[in-house]
């Protein structure tokens, strides 16, 4: 495959979900403690700052109106784990099968190509993070901190937020070496935009160079289309943060698959 082949475009079909449904099936057993693991530290965060940090803060200024910090860090918090979940799965699991236990080779030696393996890592990257997006949003209509019935547009949002999110991880799996290589990824990149996408704090208080920065952030725009659903409001502006989204999910996805192609082309 030369180089210019790398970045045709993708050869899709329906072969991506018995790989899937593999995914799946070994998933089952290990269905509790993953769903655990992954809501853990969400709820963790939750509860230190929310009620910890809630109680000294009071409610915190959003535009015109006063919201309750706990009701403004839920709203954050779970595009977070939907980004957090999503990537953990493209990266290290994804990587232990790609290159480490050589399932995608097994897998490709049925009629399924390769760019159908990575569409199947993606959606089940995203399908992950839709498992633990939904506990934690039991947990918190459970702790009655929004009740909004505009979560019921939240959620699929959700699902898309896990998309774009597996996509940027695949790019990362890609050009791992080992697992080692993943703390660059969740350093230099997760990290920091947790605390430049309005997650924790209102992104006001950022000086101005940085809040222009932030506005072409992926999770910035996955929690202003989420967070006023949870205060029963619908987002100012959806077409353009959806639009940032999408485009974020063709590039990751495209050059995700143009490198995952590289590295199988020897």
């Amino acid at each position: 495959m030369n180089g210019a082949g790398i970045w045709r475009a993708p050869d899709l079909s329906l072969r991506w979900w018995p790989v899937f449904l593999r995914n799946l099936l070994v998933w089952r057993k290990l269905a509790v403690p993953s769903l655990v693991g992954n809501i853990a530290e969400p709820l963790m965060w939750l509860v230190a700052f929310g009620y910890g940090m809630g109680a000294l803060v009071g409610q915190v200024q959003l535009g015109g109106t006063r919201v309750p910090y706990i009701l403004f860090l839920a709203s954050g918090s779970i595009c977070m784990s939907a980004m957090n979940a999503a990537s953990f799965e493209a990266l290290y699991s994804a990587f232990s099968r790609m290159h480490v236990q050589k399932t995608w080779d097994g897998i490709m030696n049925a009629p399924v190509n390769l760019d159908n393996v990575v569409m199947a890592e993606m959606l089940w990257a995203a399908f992950k993070a839709m498992s633990s997006v939904t506990a934690i949003l039991v947990v918190m209509l459970a702790l009655g901190i929004s009740y909004s019935p505009k979560l019921l547009v939240a959620w699929p949002v959700l699902l898309g937020v896990g998309i774009t999110f597996s996509c940027i991880a695949l790019i990362f799996n890609a050009l791992a070496k080992g697992y080692d290589f993943f703390t660059y990824y969740f350093t230099l990149f997760l990290t920091p935009m947790m605390f430049l996408s309005g997650v924790f704090f209102p992104r006001d208080q950022l000086p101005v160079a940085l809040r222009l920065f932030s506005d072409w952030l992926p999770l910035t725009n996955a929690v202003e289309l989420v967070r006023p659903m949870f205060m029963d409001q619908w987002p100012a502006a959806p077409w353009r943060h959806a639009v940032v989204l999408v485009a974020y999910t063709v590039a990751a996805f495209w050059l995700a698959l143009a490198l995952t192609r590289r590295r199988f082309r020897a």
